[in-house]
């Protein structure tokens, strides 16, 4: 018996039917998904969102696509913010944040959420850099019969790009005590998702205050961007693990390509 734990940048869908065909086929135990809009009151399948020059197609309402591409799941979605997006010249206000989905054979017995830079903006997404937060679920699974953490973050984004600035560290500060909340020392601890910073960050020592190691660059893995991303720096999403998890594969997925970034799955044994 196995556990696996998804966590993947979504793009907000842009990559649309490899995304839908690609997540009920991974099978995975936990899905953590980062970048998931959801826009109740629209019909419209693709929305635009605007930021000067950069204009970006998004769905509309993906966290409620894959909820029900995923009908043995549990859902949950934790936005950041409520902004603008576009159909033609139409505004549409629209969330944007996190959504997690664990599989309803295994019991939720632990939950945190919060804000690990910022707050949530009702009005606006706000000036750069924009405001983040993390999920954490503390799962019982009975194949295994034990408990486990599995956290999510989108770390935030600076426009002068993914060096260590105050915010950041202030944020990997703000994440160990979310992880505190919900997470119970002997047990086995997951942090993932796309945290917007380079291998040397002082991000993973902060981190490493709990134990855990970073799988990405210590099992030699080099991008986990696709084909999609064609700008230089290949490293934005990380996993890290403590060592009770029991690590039975852990993969960087190269194809299919469902996003601008590469899903990384982790299987526990």
């Amino acid at each position: 018996m196995s556990f696996r734990i998804l966590s993947l940048n979504a793009w907000g869908g842009r990559v649309h039917e490899p995304l839908m065909r690609y997540l009920p086929k991974v099978d995975a135990d936990v899905i953590c998904l980062q970048e998931v809009t959801r826009t109740p009151s629209r019909g419209a399948e693709w929305l635009a969102y605007r930021d000067g020059s950069l204009v970006l197609p998004q769905r509309a309402n993906l966290f409620e696509e894959v909820r029900a591409a995923l009908p043995d799941y549990e859902a949950f979605f934790a936005p950041v913010a409520r902004g603008d997006l576009f159909d033609g010249d139409e505004v549409v206000a629209s969330e944007f944040g996190l959504a997690t989905f664990v599989r309803k054979s295994h019991s939720v017995i632990g939950q945190a959420l919060g804000f690990i830079h910022g707050a949530f903006s009702a009005d606006g997404w706000g000036d750069h850099p924009r405001s983040r937060n993390a999920h954490g679920v503390r799962v019982f699974s009975y194949g295994l019969n034990r408990a486990m953490t599995v956290v999510q973050l989108h770390g935030l984004r600076d426009p002068a790009g993914k060096g260590d600035t105050p915010a950041r560290l202030a944020q990997a500060r703000a994440l160990v005590k979310l992880v505190r909340q919900v997470w119970q020392p002997g047990e086995g601890l997951v942090v993932c998702g796309d945290f917007n910073v380079l291998p040397d960050s002082e991000t993973f020592p902060i981190l490493g205050e709990l134990g855990l190691t970073e799988l990405v660059t210590t099992r030699g893995f080099t991008d986990t961007r696709t084909s999609w991303y064609a700008k230089d720096g290949r490293y934005a999403d990380y996993l890290l693990t403590t060592p009770d998890i029991g690590i039975a594969c852990f993969e960087v997925v190269a194809e299919p390509e469902v996003s601008d970034h590469r899903a990384l799955l982790l299987e526990i044994a």
